[in-house]
């Protein structure tokens, strides 16, 4: 009863600071356009961020078994080895080449008691690209 409270609580906040945003005494709010991206806010030379998609349950599902067939520990965090993943693809959709992408694949991955290497690093980024990360 008392976490139901506290999260009613809570809800009643959220709301209440949300409308404290608003503006000055108008209820409705005119529909933004879309800003179009013209690249005039990225470094000279630079392209935009890549959207890098996320993988659906039946990608993710194959994305953990080729991560876990790799290490299972790798995939033992459902949410981190999709975030990984969804780096490596952003990696592969920005154009870098297959043993820098290998090396940033390895280095995204490692970490606690894994620690891959650069040949593992690219069967993880091949594990990426047939599970969801495919060029647009």
């Amino acid at each position: 009863m008392r976490i139901r409270v506290i999260t009613i609580s809570l809800a009643a906040a959220a709301l209440l600071s949300l409308t404290a945003c608003g503006s000055s005494g108008s209820t409705t709010a005119a529909p933004q356009a879309p800003v179009a991206s013209s690249g005039a806010g990225t470094p000279a030379g630079k392209q935009p961020a890549p959207v890098v998609p996320s993988p659906n349950a039946a990608q993710q599902a194959g994305l953990l078994a080729g991560l876990k067939a790799i290490n299972p520990a790798l995939a033992a965090d459902p949410a981190t080895a999709v975030a990984g993943a969804q780096y490596v693809c952003a990696e592969i959709h920005a154009g870098k080449d297959d043993a820098t992408v290998a090396k940033e694949a390895a280095a995204k991955f490692s970490g606690g008691a894994v620690t891959l290497n650069d040949a593992q690093g690219k069967v993880v980024a091949s594990a990426v690209k047939a599970s969801f990360c495919t060029m647009p």
